[in-house]
This record gives C-alpha cells, sequence and structure tokens, in this order.
C-alpha cells in the first residue's frame, strides 16, 4: 500500500476502516483538536460488522421545515447517494438543541426504506441528526445507522430537504467557558469515521497525511502500554515512555 498521504480515496476508506473511532480521535488531538473530530450524542442503531468502523465520505442532507421559504430539492437524495459514501442528514440550528433529545422535530428523517437503497447504493453507512424509525429493517440489512432518537412518523408531513451536499453546523455544548454553545460544521466530502463507540469527523485537508500516519503508530505505543499495565508497570510511567518514541 502506498504512503497515507499517496492513497486513493477508496484506499484511505480502506485503511482507517481497520481503526477505531477513537483511534481517529486520538490522532486528530495530536493535531491539537481538543474534542478529536467527535460528534456528539449519536447512538449506533444499527451494528457495525465487516471492519472496526464504517468509514466513508460524507455526503450531506439538509431537511427543514415545511414553511422553509428555501424550495424542497426536486431529486431525491438517496437515489443519488454515491459508492462508498456515509450519508450525514442534518436540521438547521433553530431546530437544534444543546440538551436531549438534541432536536426539535419529533418526525424521523430517515427509515429502512431509505437504507435499502444506500445499501444498494454500495453507502457505507448512515449518520442521522435526528430522528430514525424502522430499527428491524436496518439491522436485518446489517447496514451501520447511527442518529439522536428514535420515533415513528415519517419525515413528509413536517419537514423537506433543502440542501444536497451542502455544509452542516450542528449545536452543541461548549467547553469554553466564555460561551454557553458552540457550532461543529460538517462539509460534503469530509471522511466520517463511526462505530460503537460514536461518530468521527476528519477533515480531507493538508493535514490528512499526518493523521494517517500518526494513527497506526499511536495504536502499536498504546497496544505495548497495555501489555505493561498487565505485568504490573505504572500507567503513566508506561505512558510517557512509549507516546514518546511516536
Amino acid at each position: 500500500m502506498p504512503p497515507p498521504a499517496k492513497q486513493s480515496v477508496k484506499e484511505v476508506i480502506k485503511y482507517l476502516s481497520k481503526y477505531s473511532a477513537c483511534d481517529i480521535s486520538d490522532a486528530l488531538n495530536q493535531q491539537g483538536i481538543a474534542n478529536g473530530g467527535f460528534i456528539p450524542n449519536l447512538i449506533n442503531r444499527s451494528p457495525v460488522l465487516a471492519t472496526a468502523s464504517a468509514v466513508g465520505k460524507a455526503y450531506t442532507v439538509l431537511y427543514a421545515p415545511k414553511s422553509d421559504p428555501r424550495p424542497a430539492v426536486k431529486q431525491s437524495y438517496i437515489d443519488e447517494v454515491p459508492e462508498d459514501a456515509i450519508i450525514v442528514i442534518g436540521l438547521p440550528l433553530e431546530l437544534q438543541l444543546t440538551t436531549a433529545p438534541y432536536h426539535k422535530v419529533t418526525n424521523a428523517l430517515y427509515g429502512g426504506l431509505m437504507s435499502t437503497r444506500a445499501q444498494y447504493r454500495k453507502a457505507n453507512g448512515s449518520v442521522i441528526l435526528g430522528r430514525i424509525r424502522d430499527l428491524d429493517e436496518h439491522n436485518e440489512l446489517k447496514y451501520p445507522v447511527w442518529s439522536y432518537a428514535t420515533g415513528t412518523s415519517a419525515s413528509g408531513p413536517a419537514v423537506k430537504v433543502v440542501g444536497i451536499n451542502v455544509p452542516l453546523e450542528i449545536k452543541v455544548t461548549s467547553i469554553d467557558p466564555s460561551t454557553e454553545e458552540g457550532i461543529l460544521h460538517i462539509n460534503p466530502g469530509d471522511y466520517i469515521i463511526a462505530d460503537k463507540n460514536g461518530v468521527v469527523r476528519l477533515e480531507d485537508n493538508q493535514q490528512l497525511g499526518e493523521v494517517l500516519d500518526y494513527i497506526p503508530k499511536r495504536v502499536e505505543a498504546d497496544t505495548n502500554v497495555s501489555n505493561d499495565i498487565k505485568k504490573g508497570k505504572p500507567a503513566g510511567e508506561s505512558q510517557k515512555f512509549w507516546r514518546g518514541k511516536i
């Protein structure tokens, strides 16, 4: 396999899928990203089975209330999903909350038929910043899905799609004490890495090669730390030794 920085998108996806979302966050922490790219409050509703994590380029979909002045997108987003994509569905900021259930829409934004079509289109998973329904269908398909919550009613009566492959904004509680809340961004083409631990966003930018190169080195270091701890060595001492070698 070529060096990480020279891999194709498909090779990067295969490479990242060997690692957990936690492994990616560790690498992003090393780059100075305090939250490790973590998109909080999402729960894995349908399992990831074939690889350590589901990975793909973000294919974003923005829903808005039926009353929103923006026209509804005419084409069905699900029929245009690219191969190896991770579908990421969001809502505008005014429909989001920083506390559970993290959104104001009680209708489900996504259901079993959408996963059926996404799987046919060879997507790698779906991340729904809202409610989903039809849990049994997603699980029977073994198609990985994450969401904030579940619901029963379809999206049509309450919301409409107003954007495809547009930036999404996510309202979150900020760790900065000078502000009450912050905004996370997901852009089309960002790498999304998701497993039972959660969902992580990795930008496809000039630092990507450094991140990819760091991941296996950190995993190896932490494996050595684990082995030391099992032999009775102090954790702090072992972490300092092995991580200092990266």
